[in-house]
């Protein structure tokens, strides 16, 4: 898919100000929004709204179907006559991280929003109406989570065996012992899809960009019910587990854990689980960034038990049978970051996706990166940084050597800070769309930064302050965007 030039700021949802906890699908999620068309933005990338994993993460997620419950507004709640304004009282406090650690607030609000739906049959159509459309996905997760508070949160392949390995018998008694419980799950991704819907149709002409995980996590609804789809042992558990060999990140290499996958069944199922992934992604979102794209060519497998990533292999995966199979041009991104072959970069092309850019890696004088931006082309997508990456002006303070710093103060030629001229640049870039975080739109600190990959706490926690959505760096924003024709429709007002 081809783009017109534009730009879309990246902050997940988790990080939006003023919702107690943590950010969510109320009313700041708007303000946002407002602030994306004051600024003239066409994009807003989300990230996965999937149920968050171990280290509060959206790519480790118990299922890649589902959508975050967290993320349901209780201002919506009341608006909805579900919640009374007094049962939001005495909630914490907005602050500038994420009280994850005081979430039971919002599963007790959820818990209240079900039973008044129970008593008032609250859009009971409608809820009926969604359980049947998304049935396929949405059994199998009710049942996971249910049974995994159940069983105290241990991981599937510890579940008595008769539920680890889902005896049909067994998982149908299991249900019937708990219909009230999994009526609850389902109504709280009822919630999510509505709210989301909303906020979806309210923020239009501003497009949303989701991102789709390679992997899913080992101890997830989506291994439990399709266990044929994975490589594992008898007992459950990968036999090999995912990774990247050792890169800028991390000179150890990352090892994900996350099962690989057995491709010979999705084969033989003409990719059917792939299939209905995707268009649930492309029903959540409007453009799906494809994250590890390479696994589409060959993935790093690494056999478990292995404490890194690096006496690893890479392994071939029949991504062109499995976008072939898809069919039509689809609106996908591909994240062509890392370790990157020739392989990658055909099965790209003749998918005609775009790939990625990130500026912070451009800039050392000694080897001339593609991604410096005079040498950028059109069907691309440039970010000064991703979710990843450090914060502009904490990549300018901490990662930058004096010969890096000499070359970029000599590429750019002017007085600008650092994280005000890299947005320039991306701007500038011939690239189609530019994606900034919105660390870097305000100039914070790497104590801001999203997500530091290898470290396991202390990510994910990131928030806006309400504050600093502020006219000012709309204002900013929509100069540039004027300046470098990257205005929707092309009013360059």
């Amino acid at each position: 898919m081809r783009w017109n030039r534009s730009f879309g700021v990246l902050l997940p949802l988790t990080s939006l100000p003023a919702s107690p906890i943590l950010g969510d699908l109320g009313p700041a999620a708007r303000h946002f929004g407002d602030f994306l068309k004051e600024a003239g933005a066409s994009f807003w990338q989300v990230l996965p709204l999937h149920p968050l994993g171990p280290g509060f993460s959206p790519y480790s997620s118990p299922s890649s179907f589902a959508g975050n419950p967290l993320l349901v507004s209780p201002a919506l709640l009341c608006e909805e006559g579900l919640l009374n304004p007094s049962d939001l009282e005495g909630m914490p406090p907005a602050t500038r991280q994420a009280q994850y650690e005081k979430a039971y607030w919002r599963e007790r609000l959820l818990a209240l929003a079900f039973a008044r739906f129970q008593k008032t049959g609250w859009h009971a159509a409608e809820f009926a109406t969604f359980c049947r459309r998304e049935a396929l996905w949405l059994e199998d997760w009710s049942l996971y989570a249910v049974a995994k508070r159940t069983f105290h949160g241990t991981p599937f392949w510890l579940w008595p065996p008769e539920i680890a390995y889902r005896q049909p018998q067994a998982v149908q008694r299991f249900a019937s012992e708990k219909q009230e419980e999994l009526e609850k799950v389902k109504f709280e991704q009822f919630l999510f899809q509505s709210q989301w819907e909303t906020l979806r149709a309210e923020l239009a002409p501003v497009k949303v960009i989701g991102d789709l995980p390679f992997y899913v996590a080992p101890d997830s609804a989506d291994v439990w019910a399709h266990p044929e789809l994975f490589q594992l042992g008898p007992d459950l558990r990968p036999l090999v587990v995912a990774g990247v060999p050792p890169d800028y990140f991390s000179p150890e290499g990352q090892l994900w854990g996350n099962p690989t996958y057995r491709w010979e069944t999705h084969e033989a199922t003409a990719f059917a689980w792939w299939k209905a992934r995707l268009q649930r992604a492309l029903a959540l979102y409007d453009v799906v960034r494809l994250d590890h794209f390479r696994g589409f060519a060959a993935a790093w497998e690494v056999p478990a038990g292995e404490a890194t990533a690096r006496r690893g292999a890479w392994v071939p995966s029949p991504g062109k049978e499995l976008f072939r199979s898809l069919g039509g041009s689809l609106p996908l991104i591909a994240e062509d970051l890392g370790h990157i072959t020739e392989d990658v970069i055909r099965l790209r092309d003749s998918l005609g996706l775009p790939g990625m850019a990130i500026l912070q890696f451009a800039f050392n004088p000694h080897e001339r990166s593609t991604f410096l931006p005079h040498r950028h082309r059109n069907h691309l997508v440039v970010y000064t940084g991703t979710h990843d990456n450090n914060t502009a002006q904490g990549w300018w303070e901490e990662e930058t050597s004096d010969d890096i710093r000499a070359y970029f103060r000599a590429y750019v030629a002017n007085g600008e800070p650092p994280h005000r001229a890299l947005v320039r640049l991306a701007m500038a870039s011939v690239a189609n769309l530019a994606i900034i975080p919105m660390q870097d739109v305000l100039g914070l600190p790497s104590s801001c930064r999203i997500n530091r990959p290898g470290t396991p706490s202390g990510n994910w926690v990131f928030r806006l302050l309400e504050e600093e959505l502020s006219r000012d760096a709309a204002s900013w924003l929509r100069h540039l965007a004027w300046v470098y024709d990257r205005l929707p429709n092309q009013q360059q007002s």
